[in-house]
């Protein structure tokens, strides 16, 4: 292999790398979705608060049930998880395009993972 055809193979593997691993897709700066993943011991009611000053509430979500996803304006969200009358508070980041799992863990363990939308 000549230089010009190892320089042309290494550009192509690092864009079809970039290609399968970014959150860009083809997304169109959609605001982020979340969900609550209730892996705890009790019910869990879940209060959550933008940056924008937006109030969702999500009540009630049984031990190993989830919510419905929730759409949200992108930036800093706090969100207060009430799990038999102890608060757990949280704040995160969420961006555009971005599909969260806000877990609580057989511990009560709050987590907050992130999936790429496609």
């Amino acid at each position: 292999m000549n230089l010009l055809q190892k320089t042309s193979f290494i550009l192509i593997s690092i864009l079809a790398i970039s290609l399968f691993t970014s959150c860009s897709g083809e997304c169109e700066n959609e605001d982020p979705t979340a969900r609550i993943v209730n892996n705890g011991t009790d019910k869990a009611s879940v209060q959550i608060k933008t940056s924008e000053g937006n109030t969702i509430n999500i009540n009630n979500v049984d031990p190993g049930k989830a919510s419905p996803y929730s759409s949200y304006a992108p930036g800093l969200v706090t969100y207060t998880i009430t799990i038999s009358d102890v608060d757990y508070v949280e704040t995160v980041q969420m961006d555009v395009c971005n599909t969260y799992d806000i877990i609580i863990d057989a511990e009560n363990v709050i987590t907050t993972d992130v999936d790429c939308d496609d």
